[in-house]
């Protein structure tokens, strides 16, 4: 009997990089595709679990899984960092170059 391919193996690994190098774009894309890349891979290992023998690609759906979990964890701190640089110098510094500065500087004085 041939081996079929996992489905959505390929697809599992693809949003698990994405996620990765989607972090730096405030983090929300790249939990986008982390948390979908997790399920698709907790679906495809469920289904591989049932019957390992007729299924390949496994390969791919665990390393996409792990870069999903990896890809999550940047990203929600990425998230957590940009909730904390506005809670520190406010939403309407961030259209503000100089008042973003200012605040900025007024932060790190009072640190010392």
């Amino acid at each position: 009997m041939e081996q079929q391919k996992l489905p959505n193996a390929t697809l599992i690994l693809v949003f698990g990089i994405i996620s990765i190098v989607t972090c730096c774009c405030y983090g929300i894309i790249g939990l986008i595709f982390g948390i979908i890349g997790l399920i698709l891979a907790n679906k495809a290992t469920n289904l591989y679990a049932l019957d390992p023998g007729i299924y390949e690609g496994y390969n791919n759906v665990k390393l996409g899984r792990t870069l999903s979990i990896i890809g999550i964890i940047l990203n929600i701190l990425v998230v957590i960092f940009f909730i904390w640089i506005i809670t520190i110098i406010g939403w309407d510094a961030l259209q503000n170059e100089e008042l973003m500065r200012e605040r900025m500087e007024d932060y790190f004085q009072n640190l010392q």
